[in-house]
């Protein structure tokens, strides 16, 4: 994992084409937008599909 220290309003440019820029720092919150293409999908990791091969924990 590369790990990398920014400040409000600069850039990370990942590949060609993704762009993620710091918003706003608030104490211990970071807000940042991405600039991806329409065909790269970026979705928050709690929101990511579960792994059908695991096995459910609400299932117990």
């Amino acid at each position: 994992m590369l790990i990398l220290s920014r400040k409000q309003s600069q850039r990370i440019r990942v590949g060609n084409s993704i762009v993620v820029t710091v918003v706003r720092v608030s104490g211990d919150k970071v807000r940042i937008g991405i600039d991806a293409p329409d065909g790269v999908r970026v979705l928050r990791e709690e929101l990511e599909p579960v792994d059908e091969e695991r096995p459910d924990s609400r299932a117990a």
